[in-house]
């Protein structure tokens, strides 16, 4: 485990960055697949244009809600602020930031923006899946010490790789691989999302609000044994965002009835 994937002279290639490529490259295909199969008045240059300003725009989103919570540091160390590669992302900033690019979009293109958002879910939280290969290569969203026989003991040169004793750094012992415990749980929530939520015919915003309420759940589950959580006074803010997430998405599943089969929609190829 490096966060360096290779090095040529002066260019760097890291890890965390191919998999925002992998990503990338992988949603923009299944999204494509899901706007002609939920026939949505968008094209394949208007989809690259939605994905070149949201993407942008949710890691910007998810570096300041992240940087938010860690402003005693930032403020001393603000050219650190850019430094994105040694990680530092907060999904939820990310998703919301990402979120009202999407409605932009859709207010601008005349599009529904729940018939697009339930387009978009299932790439959303495969390329979460695929982030997460970054972050244990990297060393970031990584776990407490534990005895567990899974532990994961990251060289002495990764960050997760070291802990603060003493006003010295020394080599942690093996942490959760609580990255990869999110991975498992993200191709989890795709699985539902690919294989079943969208062939069931459910109403515009159903897989929106499931993909929320499923990732809260599991990402408040995974919180507690992470090391790196942002914190609102003594309670982790992932768990307060994630409960304020579940309440509203739950309530909007049930006000709007969003679990019946959509009435006015044309059927729709598999």
């Amino acid at each position: 485990m490096h966060p360096v994937l290779v090095e040529i002279g002066p260019i760097t290639i890291r890890f965390y960055g191919l998999m925002y490529v992998i990503a990338f490259v992988v949603g923009f295909l299944l999204v494509r697949r899901e706007v002609v199969r939920k026939r949505i008045d968008l094209s394949s240059e208007g989809l690259l244009d939605l994905f070149l300003w949201t993407i942008p725009m949710a890691i910007i989103g998810a570096r300041l809600y992240y940087v938010v919570f860690q402003w005693s540091y930032y403020s001393a160390h603000p050219i650190d602020i850019v430094k994105i590669w040694e990680g530092g992302l907060a999904i939820h900033g990310g998703v919301i930031a990402g979120a009202i690019t999407v409605y932009v979009f859709c207010r601008a293109k005349r599009l529904s923006f729940w018939h697009l958002s339930d387009a978009l879910v299932p790439s959303l939280i495969l390329g979460q899946a695929i982030g997460r290969i970054g972050n244990l290569m990297n060393g970031d969203a990584h776990g407490l010490e534990t005895s567990l026989p899974w532990g994961i003991q990251f060289p002495a040169d990764v960050p997760a790789g070291l802990k603060l004793v003493d006003g010295a750094w020394v080599r942690a012992g093996p942490t959760h691989p609580t990255m990869i415990y999110e991975m498992i749980l993200n191709l989890a929530i795709f699985a539902v999302l690919w294989w079943w939520v969208r062939r069931r015919g459910f109403r515009d915003g159903f897989s929106t609000a499931l993909y929320v309420i499923l990732y809260s759940v599991g990402r408040s589950i995974v919180s507690f044994v992470r090391a790196d959580s942002l914190w609102i006074g003594p309670v982790r803010a992932a768990h307060v965002v994630s409960a304020v997430l579940i309440a509203v998405f739950g309530a909007l599943i049930i006000v709007r009835r969003l679990y019946g089969r959509e009435p006015t929609r044309p059927s729709e190829p598999a």
